[in-house]
């Protein structure tokens, strides 16, 4: 190609040499002529020409002309002549990209792959430069070799169309990924080469390398793996630790590759002693209590470093949110000793100037800013800005929640908070839909709205019509009544109900309530809600009722209005509102009705449900609640239609819903005046789905049971897998459970789907 240009411009410099020398040395440039364009405009030419009408034009302008106008890139031929006293220049433009076609590409879309080929200025529409190819074809290796395809073939082909165009076609075969045969860690004394390569992500293959792909050979997991690798024994003291080498070898067949990492351990060090310096700004007592590590112990990275972490998150809290804490280490190669210095550099203390919201078109900016813990004018405090973003995310009425703190500019003291949402839909159509054999399906509904008009205040209208219950209720929630986070709500209701089709003993309710709630926030953790309520009951029999219904029907009657008093408690350091990962909740509450009610009895429940992460991907919870019921006064014992029911979608999966506990003498689920209910689950992303945040698997381990007096020996365990998707329409719930111990009378069953419940 460099030829082709050299002998093009020798040629061009000929004619025009050829031309001058008939007439003069030199000329007076009275207009210039572009002939041979086509898509290409002549003020483009004119722009990058070097001469200009009325300049005195020679030889040696020859050559430095034509180089100006092949560095454009728009020209495969150029010469220059001259008739008269006009310069004409007479060029052959380069055809341009009509289309770019991909062939084979099945792992990498055709977008991606035209958004790379962009990145390295080839694209539709562009000129066509044959040296670009080469790029194109180093494009695309390395597109495909950072998914471990090294058996990649490409084959392009140019065809030539009218008006001076091309199509590219680029024809692709894949090959198959290439899978990691061997990892070996050489030059390990302390650690055996298993605990070492615990240490990677990248792994032979498994059983479970069809979904975490950790088979699958990648540079930058290679990195990262290396990375592990030192941290694993810097933490352990290992200042000296090395990797000398690190070979990957690739099969002849390209299917498969070897990699070895080649170490140098050293020897393992001690702190001699821990030191404070700097400009510490708080006292430094306070400080101290933050250094996780001492004089005496094995040197620890990961430890040195959460200290600076969590003196600079200290200082950050007083508004030095620019705060440097450099780890200084003196290291005695002699002695095997460090000795630790942590230098304090506070910067400057930082106000915030304005916080700023976006994304919110829906919700009233005052539903944002009345969530903020950090406030504008005030000294910027790191734990309150991110306090703040915890807050908006457990509003529940938004996808995600970012916050960035850009300084002001022209103000070394100053930053701006910027909190960006996404919002999602707030209301909700809830239904439940199941099957079982003495159900049959059930539907029901519930429509509400959580952010009315952008309020913050949800309405809720539930109507139900399915075998069990027919509901009609309508419920009204303001979280701010006060500026102080007073909440204030009421509701009304009917709910009849037929227990036989939940799966329970023989009998029929009819229910008229109605009641308000308050609540009080203690800090910013721990809240107190009160409950009064007004309830008018109606309890319907039939031939086939228990002899328990009956036996309490006639000592108490069945009709029933009673006035209950309810309080709860709730500490909340759960990090979402909906599939959190960090934090956990508590729940206590206590409900007694009225002395002088026509029942008279209380009930008490306690829950706790604690999330810990355990990675980016996976999160570990355990959960417990346990709940008590019993009467007073003229009231013996707890009501049975307030009775505790276990089993089912929301308690122990695996058995039918409300079927764990005592049977009455029809031998039909009774449930019981308490109840236990533990769950033990780990939580894992979707395979081949990229939002984990609306969408997860989990594995579970279940216990329960319903009793009278908690008599855990009943007590019933399950195992299996869960799926949760917060989809537009609502909760969709499904499990697939296992029963441990089930007894001859329990109902099992193992497949269960729920749509609209919470989790």
């Amino acid at each position: 190609m460099i030829n082709k240009l050299i002998k093009s411009f020798s040629f061009s410099a000929l004619l025009f040499l050829s031309s001058v020398v008939q007439s003069s040395a030199s000329f007076i440039v009275e207009d210039i002529q572009v002939k041979g364009l086509q898509r290409i405009s002549a003020g483009t030419v004119f722009n990058y020409l070097p001469v200009n009408i009325g300049e005195n034009f020679s030889m040696t302008k020859v050559g430095p002309s034509i180089r100006a106008l092949f560095k454009t890139g728009f020209f495969q031929d150029i010469r220059m002549e001259r008739e008269g006293s006009t310069l004409v220049v007479v060029v052959q433009e380069r055809p341009s990209i009509a289309k770019i076609i991909f062939a084979g590409n099945n792992d990498i879309s055709t977008e991606d792959l035209q958004k790379a080929l962009e990145s390295i200025g080839l694209t539709e529409g562009k000129v066509f430069n044959r040296l670009i190819l080469d790029k194109v074809e180093q494009e695309l290796r390395r597109q495909y070799f950072s998914q471990g395809k090294y058996g990649l073939k490409i084959d392009t082909e140019v065809s030539r169309l009218t008006r001076n165009r091309v199509g590219i076609h680029i024809n692709i075969s894949e090959g198959k990924v290439a899978k990691i045969k061997q990892i070996n860690v050489v030059g390990n004394q302390v650690f055996d080469k298993e605990t070492l390569i615990d240490q990677f992500q990248l792994s032979t293959s498994n059983w479970l390398s069809f979904y975490s792909k950790d088979d699958q050979y990648s540079k930058q997991k290679l990195s990262a793996d290396l990375e592990s690798l030192r941290s694993y024994y810097l933490d352990r003291g290992y200042i000296n630790f090395a990797i000398e080498s690190t070979q990957v070898a690739i099969t002849p067949d390209k299917k498969g590759i070897y990699i070895t990492v080649n170490v140098n351990e050293g020897e393992v060090f001690t702190l001699e002693k821990v030191k404070l310096t700097g400009n510490l700004i708080v006292d430094p007592e306070e400080l101290i209590k933050l250094v996780q590590v001492g004089p005496g112990e094995i040197f620890s990275r990961k430890n040195a470093t959460e200290t600076s972490k969590a003196i600079s998150d200290r200082l950050g809290d007083e508004g030095y949110a620019f705060a440097n804490v450099n780890m200084v280490p003196e290291i005695d190669n002699d002695n095997k000793t460090v000795a630790m210095t942590f230098f304090v550099d506070p910067g400057k203390r930082v106000y915030v100037r304005q916080i700023n919201m976006s994304g919110n078109t829906k919700t009233r900016d005052e539903v944002l800013r009345r969530e903020m813990r950090q406030m504008e004018s005030a000294l910027a405090s790191t734990a309150k800005i991110e306090r703040s973003k915890t807050r908006l995310e457990r509003l529940g009425y938004f996808e995600q929640v970012n916050v960035e703190t850009p300084p002001v500019v022209g103000a070394a003291d100053q930053i701006d908070v910027n909190y960006s949402v996404v919002e999602k839909a707030s209301g909700n159509l809830l239904a439940g839909i199941g099957f079982s054999q003495t159900q049959g399906i059930v539907f029901n509904a519930n429509v509400s709205q959580d952010n009315v008009f952008g309020t913050g205040k949800r309405v809720n209208l539930a109507f139900n019509n399915s075998d069990v219950t027919t509901q009609y209720s309508f419920g009204y929630f303001d979280p701010y009544f006060t500026v102080d986070g007073i909440s204030l709500g009421y509701d009304v209701g009917y709910r009849a109900r037929d227990a036989e089709e939940a799966n329970i003993s023989n009998y029929s309710t009819d229910v008229i309530n109605s009641g308000f709630n308050f609540g009080i926030p203690l800090n910013e953790y721990d809240r107190l809600r009160f409950n009064l309520e007004f309830k008018h009951t109606k309890l319907n029999t039939v031939a086939d009722s228990s002899d328990e219904i009956q036996e309490f029907i006639d000592k108490q009657g069945n009709k029933f209005i009673s006035f209950s008093a309810s309080v709860g408690w709730t500490h909340d350091t759960l990090n979402r509102a909906l599939f959190p990962s960090e934090g956990g909740q508590q729940r206590l509450s206590a409900l007694i009705t009225v002395p002088g009610s026509d029942l008279e009895y209380f009930k008490i429940a306690y829950k706790h449900q604690h999330y810990f992460p355990l990675s980016k991907d996976f999160t570990f919870r355990l959960l417990g609640e346990v709940a008590y019921g019993d009467g007073y006064g003229d009231t013996d014992d707890l009501p049975f239609f307030e009775h505790y029911f276990a089993g089912g979608v929301r308690s122990v999966r695996g058995f039918n819903d409300n079927t764990l506990g005592p049977r009455d003498s029809r031998g039909r689920s009774f449930g019981g005046d308490s109840k236990i209910v533990g769950k033990a689950e780990l939580f894992f992303p979707v395979p081949f789905v990229e939002n984990s945040r609306s969408m997860r698997l989990g594995a579970f381990f279940d216990a329960g049971t319903v009793s009278d007096g908690f008599e855990i020996d009943n007590l019933r365990y399950s195992v299996g897998l869960s799926g949760e998707w917060l989809s537009p329409f609502g909760a969709l719930a499904v499990s697939f459970a296992i029963p441990l111990n089930s007894d001859d009378d329990d109902e099992q069953q193992s497949f269960q789907f729920s749509f609209g419940s919470g989790f």
